[in-house]
């Protein structure tokens, strides 16, 4: 897949550390690990991202193009340390200003700076003096809080930051020998990452900053020495560093367009098409007939026929669709357009059989739109399937799911320009129900929506997000790359598992919370699941499980309409569940999250989930129902008028009764989802329609 970000780290100007192994042990022969980044590397590219050294010549604007962070280590005279380059550890005025220019339109930059900085000959100062950091010519010393009982080691003060949090999961981190820092930037820009403590000297004094500039970011440590070899492993350490390099690479990205050609949009009869197909749509009743006059319904059929046999040449891959699609117009409308039959032409469709990536599809049925239009309208979808190496080498060789197709919008009409994000084949008008072939994810829209209703949630309620969240909130390629993976490993386990006889895929009439406990077992699954897939170096699975928890946390809970909403009551568990464990606090208009705490309190969540569903093959079904609904209620408080909350004995013994007696929202929201949906409403009714090409 491609890297997450790009990486430079200058060994150029006499660095005093190399990303090179052989080349650290060149410098230092006695410890190599003492001039060695190699593992500081290895860490970002066990990460997903790409690293790359610049051993040769000065920083350019050509050389900066298509990085997303540069690095600048510790860099000194020949007479202080032993370096690496052949340039001069001071960076001339042209190539402050390009390394200025590279960060204000949107590149990440880290200094790494040192000790009794002045000594050293390098003008590292100057170049985090542009952007408002002064570098104090200084040794902190702390007696107390110190590692090793060194009082040079000192150990850092973590600072709340508005929006972020780099500490998240970090722990304890370590100085060793640090300088400390004067932040001159507004504290509009400038974020106090951590400092010193009060015990040391000087005290308090900033060596871990944070600056906005522009539409970049810059990091300016006091200390190199925390992420070298030797050092790297100390507490938190290799967490800390990744995260600060992730932070410098999260900036707001600017969606550039993708210029992806469509066979299918770039075509002039796609626009006829989509005329056509808009015309016909107010000539249609809600089942998708047409009782008005025929020969205006005609005349549009005959021009959606023969746009779609000026674009059968160039998807050539459904040839069979687009006959079978066209008798069934043909037959539509010599039945007089009643209600609609495309069965036929459904029956032709497989875009499983052919998951390519990049290759488009062209869809058009009378079909309902999930989320968006109930009507059996006509509808014109133009699809391109998104189907890297990486997803098809996971699913062929972990999740096989031949009927998972996730797919991306080129273009599309009015019943899509709706919240509705997936291509389902029992949503199209036909004489008889369908095998479940093939379903189809809009991973884009999923992606953007996600984003920014995220956002909007992190920024309401003032929570400090890790760099990875804010990286997968602003980068919607990385977001849309994420839910595949999501989707992927999410579908599969609807059929995998402890079921009990009643399970989600088979169409029954159930209490909505059984659907809801579905949905949350097989989010709750992919999350544990993706544990795994990082020990065996998937990148995206700790972004797949920022990615559950903040849909499940922020978007479902506060989109779509009240009654029956088992995605929504699905996230209202996880916030009850994280809640009533202090893993989460709503304090002072402010929404903290235990980030430490998070993963082992969602795996024990999804081991009460399981235990549920292995002990319900013991159970009747009303019995089953009961046992889910207790569950469910002891951490979602059911409506006060709620005959179930009653008890076993307050139910009717019929089944049908049993769920006609459920209420459309049997369990509300809080008054924190209250609040927060009111608060989130004009971004989620924005989100409507949203593609990732304008995301």
């Amino acid at each position: 897949m491609r890297p997450i970000a790009r990486i430079l780290v200058d060994e150029s100007h006499r660095q005093a550390w190399s990303t090179r192994p052989e080349v650290a042990a060149c410098m230092s022969p006695a410890n190599p690990a003492d001039a060695s980044y190699a593992q500081a590397a290895l860490t970002l590219v066990e990460a997903g991202f790409e690293v790359n050294a610049h051993v040769d010549g000065p920083i350019t604007s050509d050389l900066l193009n298509g990085i997303d962070v540069l690095v600048l280590p510790h860099c000194s005279d020949d007479a202080w340390e032993a370096t690496v380059g052949h340039g001069s550890p001071v960076y001339d005025a042209a190539e402050i200003e390009a390394i200025d220019a590279f960060v204000r339109r949107g590149g990440g930059l880290v200094i790494l700076a040192e000790t009794e900085q002045d000594k050293y000959g390098n003008n590292l100062a100057a170049v985090a003096g542009a952007f408002g950091v002064g570098v104090i010519n200084a040794t902190v010393q702390d007696p107390t809080h110190r590692f090793n009982d060194v009082s040079t080691w000192i150990l850092l003060e973590p600072h709340a930051v508005h929006g972020c949090d780099v500490f998240a999961g970090v722990g304890a981190a370590c100085f060793y020998r640090a300088g400390a820092l004067r932040v001159d930037a507004t504290p509009s820009e400038a974020f106090v990452f951590a400092t010193s403590s009060a015990t040391a000297s000087p005290a308090h004094a900033p060596v871990l900053v944070g600056v906005s500039a522009g539409a970049g970011r810059v990091v300016v440590a006091a200390d190199s020495d925390f992420a070298g070899d030797d050092s790297i492993d100390d507490l938190g350490n290799r967490a800390l560093w990744r995260a600060l390099v992730t932070w410098a690479a999260a900036g707001p990205r600017i969606m550039a367009p993708t210029g992806l050609a469509s066979a299918i949009v770039d075509s002039p009869a796609w626009e006829r098409l989509v005329t056509a197909v808009e015309a016909l749509r107010p000539l249609q009743a809600a089942d998708g007939s047409i009782a008005g006059d025929a020969g205006v319904a005609s005349a549009r059929v005959d021009e959606i026929v023969t746009a779609l046999r000026e674009l059968a040449p160039r998807v050539p891959h459904q040839a069979d669709y687009i006959n079978a699609v066209v008798a069934d117009f043909d037959t539509w409308r010599n039945g007089g357009f009643g209600v609609p039959d495309f069965l036929d032409s459904l029956m032709a469709f497989h875009p499983e059989s052919v998951r390519v990536n990049g290759i488009e599809h062209v869809v058009v049925f009378p079909m309902y739109t999930q989320n968006g239009n109930p009507n059996r309208n006509v509808e014109a979808v133009a699809i391109r399937t998104v189907w890297p190496d990486w997803v098809a080498e996971l699913e062929s060789t972990a999740y096989d799911n031949a009927a998972f197709v996730p797919i991306e919008f080129m273009g599309f009409t009015a019943g899509y320009d709706t919240h509705s994000a997936v291509l389902f084949p029992e949503t199209v008008a036909t004489r008889e129900v369908v095998p479940f072939s093939w379903g189809g994810i809009f991973c884009d829209r999923e992606a953007a929506r996600f984003r920014r209703v995220s956002r909007a949630a992190a920024d309401r309620l003032r929570l400090a997000v890790p760099p990875e969240a804010e990286l997968l909130l602003n980068d919607q390629d990385l977001a849309q790359e994420t839910f595949v993976l999501w989707d992927l490993v999410h579908d599969r386990t609807h059929s995998h598992g402890d079921l009990p006889f009643d399970p989600f895929m088979i169409k029954q009439r159930m209490p909505y919370w059984m659907y809801g406990l579905e949905e949350l077992r097989c989010d709750l699954s992919t999350f544990r699941e993706t544990q795994q897939l990082e020990q065996q170096g998937v990148v995206l699975a700790p972004y797949v499980r920022i990615a559950i928890l903040f849909d499940r946390l922020f978007r479902f809970p506060t989109t779509g309409e009240r009654v029956r909403n088992y995605d929504g009551l699905a996230g209202q568990i996880i916030f009850a569940w994280l809640h009533k464990s202090d893993v989460i606090r709503w304090t002072d208009n402010t929404l903290h999250i235990d980030w430490s705490r998070v993963q082992d309190s969602i795996n024990a969540l999804c081991a009460e989930v399981d235990t549920l569903y292995r002990e319900g093959i013991d159970r009747s079904r009303l019995g089953h129902w009961i046992a889910s609904y207790e569950f469910v209620s002891a951490l979602v408080p059911p409506h006060p008028q709620s005959v179930w909350a009653q008890g076993p004995q307050a139910l009717p013994g019929e089944l049908k009764d049993a769920v006609d007696a459920v209420l459309p929202d049997e369990f509300p929201l809080n008054v924190f989802y209250e609040s927060l949906r009111k608060a989130l409403t004009p971004t989620i009714d924005a989100a409507r329609g949203i593609t990732g090409a304008v995301a």
